[in-house]
């Protein structure tokens, strides 16, 4: 009836309750996807980067000291995962490989429409650098305010907002670039 908070679930994890760890990994495997999906821009990477964020935070779990949001250590670990990804292996996919079948899906027009736009928006985000790329992730589909931001990638506040709003830029002429 009740959800369990992250803290409580972690704690039992630790434990070795097996039920809590998946409960912990269904309530942000979609979120872990979608945040590898819009950082690498392909479905492949996006899976093998979740499963390193998942045995990363496994094998981390004790370190978790409840000083902050379990969803905030979980997205630090993700970028830093995602950080080495990027040093093995930079993105190779461009827009034109996307398939077209994430823009000719069967389904309703108006999702068709919100998957196309969420693949130009994917392909944008792949022209940015990693560090404005990170920002854009965290504040509009993470959710987190800009401390918690600074907090997870070691910087200000000033300069996630420095970064922020110059990816931003970068990203609103690459799309009025794509539209026009």
């Amino acid at each position: 009836m009740f959800e369990k908070r992250d803290e409580q679930l972690v704690q039992q994890a630790l434990k070795g309750n097996k039920k809590a760890w998946f409960a912990l990994i269904k309530r942000y495997e979609q979120a872990i996807f979608h945040y590898g999906l819009r950082m690498t821009g392909n479905r492949h990477d996006a899976a093998d980067l979740m499963q390193d964020i998942f045995v990363s935070v496994f094998r981390s779990l004790g370190n978790f000291r409840n000083e902050g949001a379990f969803k905030g250590w979980l997205f630090r670990i993700a970028h830093y995962r995602c950080m080495e990804f990027y040093r093995r292996k930079k993105p190779e996919q461009g827009y034109e490989d996307i398939p077209e079948a994430a823009c000719e899906a069967a389904t309703p027009e108006q999702t068709m429409l919100s998957d196309c736009a969420s693949a130009t928006l994917t392909h944008a985000m792949q022209k940015l650098p990693l560090a404005q790329k990170a920002i854009i992730e965290l504040k509009f589909f993470g959710q987190f305010t800009f401390d918690e931001i600074a907090a997870q990638l070691g910087i200000s506040p000033n300069t996630v907002k420095s970064r922020l709003y110059s990816a931003l830029a970068k990203l609103k002429l690459d799309l009025e670039v794509e539209n026009a």
